[in-house]
């Protein structure tokens, strides 16, 4: 079943120049399906998956925060090889590199009864990747953009980028990826700091809330926003 597009992909995906490039990324997004042997595999709702399971983006909303961050990091990638290197860039490919790198992440997810997540049965035979590559070659995708979203782990995936546009959405990818990541892992250390213990499942906007609650008012503060954090997410389940 289709679903409606996120906004904020919407707009992303109006930045591809191509048309027909363009309505074959807008048509995966909007119905991120995977079919084998007559069974369709569908996951979390874009809207709200997380993007990874531990490391980064590992809340609700953290895909689209993902896919969002990550194309804003490619697009200046873009800006300084043409601008400050004078080299030529398809954009086309970055984006819809961007947008599809990552899409059937949220078919491997699953929400367990806590709220944490874990893996479903499809990922114990195919990884994202491996499923995102077959998908693209079936749906006759460009061979080009499918080396950029193939090429996206760099050098621990099948294959390293062999474009500047692969390149690119790597270099986007891990960035966002570290970015997000050293973020929570921050903001849990100085939340057992001040308290004693973490907060569970930490998104970025609450992140950086203690961080930059210590920046103003020490530890003092951190305790403050942890406290606060806590008061709106037991509002939130009243």
């Amino acid at each position: 079943m289709v679903g409606l597009l996120n906004p904020k992909l919407k707009a992303l995906t109006s930045k591809i120049r191509d048309e027909k490039l363009r309505a074959k990324v807008v048509e995966l997004l909007e119905n991120p399906v995977f079919e084998v042997e007559g069974k369709a595999y569908s996951g979390l709702p874009l809207d709200v998956s997380p993007a990874g399971l531990s490391h980064h983006h590992c809340y609700p909303g953290g895909f689209i925060e993902h896919i969002v961050s990550t194309t804003n990091l490619a697009l200046a990638l873009c800006n300084s090889v043409e601008k400050v290197y004078h080299g030529k860039i398809n954009r086309d490919l970055v984006i819809a590199g961007v947008l599809l790198h990552d899409i059937f992440k949220p078919i491997t997810y699953r929400v367990n009864e806590d709220g944490s997540y874990s893996s479903t049965n499809l990922a114990d035979y195919m990884d994202h990747l491996s499923l995102v590559i077959a998908e693209l070659v079936r749906r006759d995708f460009p061979l080009e953009l499918i080396h950029v979203v193939s090429a996206h782990h760099g050098d621990y995936g099948p294959i390293r980028p062999h474009t500047v546009e692969a390149l690119i959405c790597h270099l986007a990818d891990f960035l966002d990826s570290r970015l997000n990541g050293e973020v929570l892992n921050a903001a849990a250390y100085l939340t057992r700091k001040a308290v004693g213990e973490e907060l569970p499942r930490l998104n970025s906007r609450e992140a950086f809330e203690i961080i930059n609650s210590k920046i103003a008012e020490g530890w003092e503060g951190v305790e403050r926003t942890v406290e606060k954090i806590k008061q709106k997410r037991t509002a939130r389940k009243t």
